[in-house]
């Protein structure tokens, strides 16, 4: 038995702030991904994605980035959860408790800059208020293994569309109908159930069908990152869903007769339906026809919306956890070279805070100098991933991921039992369900 020097003095009492379980290694692939998703939401806010044509033609801004950039910060949201849950292990017992209470505190700060920013004129759909509940609807999952986790990922991805699809126009059809038609906000909390129907079913981000991001997210969260095959896995699963999906979905709409039953549903023969179709069905009200399901069209919220934007993130993942792992050996994963995207990634709720606070300005005025639309967002990219890299070389979190970090230790806290030595954590194995 070994017995500690007389001459050592006793650990010093450690608050609730200090005694979080120590933050494994960020993964410079993960905060890279991360940030691909803010510079493609911000290209989605400030730029145009349709043409000023009658016909609406779609630019290459929503071809490329309508729908996949959201989607790739919720799933990045679920792989984040993982990394922070045991990773391969899932947390087990009163430590998966303790994660959970620290995962829902740490929603509330984000519900909170998401309902403040919600007061502002911009054109914007905030996604912080959605996110913020997404993350308390994931903690009954933040203790499965990858079997059960793959399971509820594809029945949810499979099922959830069809349900809201059938429950929609039930809330629509209510006097007034239960929408908010604008960013949730403080005021909305006077008014629990059009701000819950819309967060959940009616809104910019249903999260009744966004969930299934999380769950995506936290399964590949679970598996081995640091392994190449993994990576690999990643990119190629991931693109090959991507284009399967998108491919099925075109193939319905066009050559199977959806397109047809689409417009007949819509009854507006000047509508560019079509040019939605490719870019956001955001706004257009997909009842009528049971064909709305078949579409892979951006936010439409299908099973093949839903695996061809999880697909893309998937892959953006496993391509930026290959050029993270370009290192040599015996290095850390901290890969410098691609700061540009990972130190903006690793303050993404702050960037986009003052990213959407610095839009507002200029909500519907002109822009200065002359300035264009184009010129506006290299303005807030190059502020991003400037600020982003200043923090991330002086080793600091923004300072609303400071905040929500300490929510989350808050909660994560758990009072040492005096007389008992604290068990250490299991190694090895896969978890189960």
């Amino acid at each position: 038995m070994d017995v500690p020097p007389k001459d050592v003095p006793p650990k010093p009492a450690r608050s609730p702030l200090q005694a979080a379980r120590p933050a494994a290694a960020r993964l410079a692939g993960v905060d890279a991904a991360r940030g691909v998703a803010l510079l493609g939401m911000m290209a989605t806010h400030l730029m145009a994605t349709f043409g000023p044509d009658a016909g609406r033609t779609p630019t290459w801004v929503g071809l490329v980035f309508s729908g996949r950039s959201a989607a790739l910060f919720a799933v990045l949201a679920g792989i984040g959860l993982a990394l922070s849950t045991g990773r391969q292990q899932p947390l087990r017992g009163a430590e998966l408790r303790a994660a959970r209470r620290g995962v829902a505190l740490r929603a509330v700060p984000i519900a909170l800059v998401g309902l403040i920013l919600g007061g502002l004129e911009v054109n914007i759909a905030i996604i912080l208020v959605h996110y913020a509940v997404l993350f308390v609807c994931i903690l009954p999952f933040l203790g499965l293994g990858t079997r059960a986790l793959a399971a509820w990922a594809a029945g949810w991805t499979l099922l959830s569309p069809v349900l809201a699809f059938a429950l929609r126009p039930w809330f629509l059809s209510a006097e007034p109908p239960l929408r908010l038609g604008h960013n949730p906000a403080m005021e909305d909390l006077e008014t629990p159930g059009p701000l819950l129907a819309d967060i959940f079913l009616t809104g910019y981000y249903p999260v009744l069908q966004w969930l299934s991001y999380l769950l995506i997210g936290l399964l590949i969260g679970r598996l081995d990152l640091t392994a190449t095959a993994v990576r690999i896995l990643l990119l190629c699963g991931g693109a090959v869903l991507a284009v399967t999906a998108k491919t099925l979905g075109t193939a319905a709409i066009l050559d199977w007769g959806g397109l047809q039953a689409l417009e007949e549903s819509v009854a507006n023969p000047a509508f560019p339906l079509t040019s939605h179709l490719q870019v956001s069905l955001t706004g257009v009200e997909q009842s009528g026809t049971w064909w709305w399901l078949a579409a892979a069209a951006p936010h439409s919220g299908t099973t093949l919306d839903l695996l061809h934007t999880a697909g893309s993130a998937a892959a953006a993942v496993g391509f930026f956890l290959l050029l993270g792992g370009l290192r040599r050996p015996g290095r850390r994963e901290t890969a410098r070279w691609l700061l540009p995207l990972s130190g903006p990634g690793a303050m993404t709720l702050t960037l986009y805070t003052l990213h959407v606070w610095a839009a507002s300005w200029f909500h519907e005025r002109e822009l200065p100098g002359g300035l264009s639309s184009e010129g506006l967002y290299q303005l807030h990219a190059l502020s991003a991933v400037a600020i982003g890299g200043l923090f991330a070389l002086w080793g600091r979190r923004g300072p609303l991921e400071w905040l929500a970090h300490q929510a989350a230790v808050l909660g994560r806290y758990r009072p040492a039992a005096r007389g008992r030595e604290p068990r250490r954590p299991r190694r090895g194995g896969r978890g189960t369900a």
